[in-house]
């Protein structure tokens, strides 16, 4: 376990690597929501899922859906690097006609589950396949990755209430619990919190983790497959732009673009090469 969890480890950090490298060339994107969620998205792809990159359509693989779809560097980061489509497509986010758009866009990359970016969408699309495939008598797990500040959308409490009447077992949400949202801190904003006790009363199955802990993501994921009459949320406290000193803490990186001397510090903090 020692060897998977660092293995893992290194696995977020190229993530996070990546997600520099391209929104430095694209001068565009994403990168703070990204760096909070790349230790999940690390865990998931790269251990918890079953998936075949050669054949992205497999009927049987697990399904992932990013709700928070700012964030897709990260996931475009770990579809590559896990072997869907080369790496040194990632240059080309956000460029006219490229594979890897904006927000994610299923036609057009390779293991994409789903079209997400319109913020409270992606539970209510994960929901869906879930059911789905407890209809067509599939075994596969769905996850989902939704923001805190999403949590202001209606939609998400429609699609909490309609997966926990319908008991889909299969299914679990992260929380990127990171605090913060574009327009600033969670409680300035919506005022969410307490985050576990809304979705204990919506009857799914809460864990409260360290979303950066690589151990206590996979232990949270074990203990959500253990549960078979609700859905599960795991709420991972988060920090937006966890990975690299001057990002900690500054909402500005929300959307922001590195310059040429911040990217060069990047490199050298994340154990790349400029």
């Amino acid at each position: 376990m020692k060897t998977d969890i660092q293995h893992l480890n290194d696995c977020a950090r190229q993530i996070r690597k990546d997600v520099v490298e391209m929104v430095y060339r694209s001068k565009d994107g994403h990168p703070s929501p990204s760096f909070s969620a790349a230790d999940i998205i690390a865990a998931l792809y790269f251990h918890i899922m079953r998936v075949d990159p050669k054949n992205p359509l497999w009927e049987e693989r697990d399904r992932f859906v990013l709700s928070k779809g700012h964030a897709c560097p990260a996931l475009y980061a770990a579809l590559a690097r896990r072997g869907f489509f080369p790496p040194e497509e990632l240059t080309t986010l956000r460029f006219l006609h490229s594979n890897l758009q904006g927000h994610p866009y299923q036609p057009k990359t390779r293991g994409l589950d789903a079209t997400t970016g319109s913020l409270g969408n992606g539970v209510s699309v994960a929901l869906g396949i879930a059911l789905a495939g407890r209809i067509r008598k599939k075994e596969y797990q769905v996850y989902a990755i939704t923001g805190d500040g999403e949590l202001g959308e209606g939609l998400i409490w429609e699609s909490a209430m309609a997966a926990s009447h319908h008991k889909v077992s299969n299914l679990t949400v992260f929380i990127d619990n990171n605090n913060y949202q574009s327009g600033g801190t969670i409680e300035e904003i919506s005022g969410t919190y307490p985050i576990d006790e809304k979705w204990h009363s919506f009857g799914w199955h809460v864990q409260s983790i360290d979303g950066h802990d690589i151990s206590q993501i996979l232990e949270a994921v074990d203990n959500a497959h253990q549960v078979s009459d609700r859905p599960s949320v795991i709420i991972a406290k988060t920090i937006k732009g966890y990975g690299l000193s001057y990002m900690i803490g500054d909402n500005s990186w929300h959307k922001r673009v590195y310059t040429d001397e911040e990217y060069a510090q990047a490199m050298e903090e994340l154990g790349g090469k400029a």
